[in-house]
């Protein structure tokens, strides 16, 4: 009998949140914005709780769910009542790349670094920052890629990323088969120190994006050691 009961419950359940799901307009979840995304969590552990707690009324989890269906499209309209409504629920686009080069600071308001830059260019197809004149994250955390055209050749080889904001990637550096005192005599050529460079990476053929404090990046030249490709 109780398990009966479960089923009937799990049945209708299951049918509230696909209607909501469908009402809701979203098929991806990488196409949601941050509140509805909070809105599908909260709706998918409410929906556990009656199915799995049969003394719990039925209609507690109907009705939640409801509510939260409710609220979404409260949301979703203020989202469309203009741009400073969308700005109020779900950001803006933060325009991370540039033909500058790779904005810090617009990173950093986001809480994202360099290496999640540069993962989402890969995801997108692309493997070397100057590969693009232009990366956009949208509000719902995708990256809007814009091609640089006149780039001079396409990425045979994956870049390493060596310093970011300062920092030396010992790992990195080891995988290059550089050591660090070659990183840091390399960075000297350029009249940097380590502390005043932003973005340097390199890939197997040694092709260098350097990019220091407040100037725009540069292509060089890194003689790997003999032997050394990837």
């Amino acid at each position: 009998m109780v398990m009966a009961v479960t089923l009937i419950r799990t049945f209708i359940i299951y049918i509230t949140l696909v209607v909501v799901m469908r009402l809701m307009g979203k098929s991806q979840i990488g196409e949601m914005q941050p509140f509805e995304f909070v809105v599908t969590l909260i709706i998918a552990d409410l929906a556990c709780v009656p199915m799995a707690d049969v003394s719990i009324p039925l209609i507690y989890g109907i009705v939640a769910i409801l509510t939260l269906f409710l609220l979404h499209q409260v949301m979703a309209l203020i989202e469309k009542s203009g741009n400073f409504g969308k700005f109020l629920i779900s950001g803006k686009p933060s325009l991370v790349l540039t033909k500058n080069g790779v904005d810090i600071k617009e990173l950093k308001k986001n809480s994202l670094s360099v290496e999640d830059l540069l993962e989402s260019m890969r995801t997108a197809g692309y493997f070397s920052l100057d590969q693009l004149d232009y990366a956009i994250f949208e509000s719902n955390g995708k990256l809007s890629a814009f091609e640089n055209l006149n780039a001079n050749d396409k990425a045979t080889s994956l870049p390493l990323l060596i310093i970011s904001e300062g920092k030396i990637n010992k790992r990195n550096v080891n995988l290059s088969g550089l050591s660090e005192k070659q990183v840091k005599q390399f960075v000297k050529e350029q009249s940097q120190s380590v502390l005043g460079v932003e973005v340097m990476t390199l890939d197997g053929n040694g092709k260098v994006y350097f990019q220091a404090k407040r100037q725009k990046y540069k292509l060089l030249n890194l003689n790997l050691p003999q032997g050394v490709k990837w």
